[in-house]
Parts: C-alpha cells; sequence; structure tokens
C-alpha cells in the first residue's frame, strides 16, 4: 500500500510539473483576467460579471500579444513582448516548484535553490513555447528582384 502511495504521488507531481509547463505560457494573460474579475466583483458586476469580465481580459490580452508577435517588426520590440509573458511564467514556476519543495527539502536554503531552478526551468519553457507561436517570415520576402 506504502509503494503505491509512493508510486501515486509522483504521478501526480509528473501530472502537475507537465501542466505548469504547458499552462505557463498563459500566466500572464491568467493573472490580468483575475485582476479584471476581482476588479468587476469588487465594483458590483457579481459573480457572473466577473468571471466574464475577467475571461474577455484574458482573451484580449492573449490575443493582443499574438498581434504584437505576428506585427511587430523590430526583434528588441518582439523580445520586450516575450519578457512580459515570460516573466509572470517565472513568478508562478518559482511559487509551483517551492510549494512541492517546501514539503520535501527541510533546509531553506535547497528549497530556495530549487525554487529558482524551477523558476528558470518554466521560464525557459514559456519563452520557447512562445516563440514557436511566432509567424515565420513568408519566403522571398526582402529579396528584392532584379
Amino acid at each position: 500500500m506504502i509503494v503505491l502511495s509512493i508510486l501515486w504521488s509522483l504521478a501526480v507531481i509528473g501530472v502537475l510539473c507537465w501542466l505548469l509547463f504547458t499552462l505557463a505560457v498563459f500566466a500572464l494573460p491568467l493573472f490580468l483576467g483575475l485582476a479584471a474579475g476581482t476588479w468587476a466583483h469588487g465594483t458590483g458586476a457579481g459573480w457572473l460579471g466577473a468571471v466574464i469580465v475577467g475571461l474577455v481580459a484574458a482573451g484580449a490580452t492573449f490575443t493582443t500579444g499574438q498581434l504584437l508577435l505576428a506585427l511587430v517588426r523590430p526583434l528588441w520590440l518582439k523580445l520586450v513582448v516575450l519578457l512580459a509573458f515570460v516573466a509572470p511564467a517565472v513568478v508562478a514556476g518559482y511559487a509551483a516548484t517551492h510549494g512541492i519543495v517546501k514539503h520535501t527539502t527541510p533546509s531553506e536554503t535547497w528549497q530556495l535553490v530549487f525554487s529558482g531552478v524551477g523558476a528558470v526551468a518554466v521560464g525557459i519553457v514559456a519563452f520557447v513555447r512562445l516563440t514557436a507561436l511566432i509567424p515565420s517570415e513568408p519566403p522571398g520576402r526582402g529579396i528584392t528582384g532584379a
């Protein structure tokens, strides 16, 4: 029975890590959607209104980011947009890793080290996934005909 619970715990941790890596791209839209929904609820919109405002804000944030990545030409500006999406993913990765590690590692120093490694890993994965969403240049663009 103990072996099954250990295996089950490892499987759950694996699924949660996979979920974290998969959803890290959506950290900024999630945070902004939660903030907008909380604001709407605080102004008296009710639960349904808050959910709708939060979903619209999250969708608008993700769509705006995708449009900026597709339409902006300078590379430095694309990096700014990417960093705006990667920074919340790094924070979420740190928090998620720290939440797991604080239950398994007694040393606070090692908790911070492992949390930092988790944050960097989630940030790299979010950056790679976001760069995969950038449309490539059409063939022949920038080549002048002779």
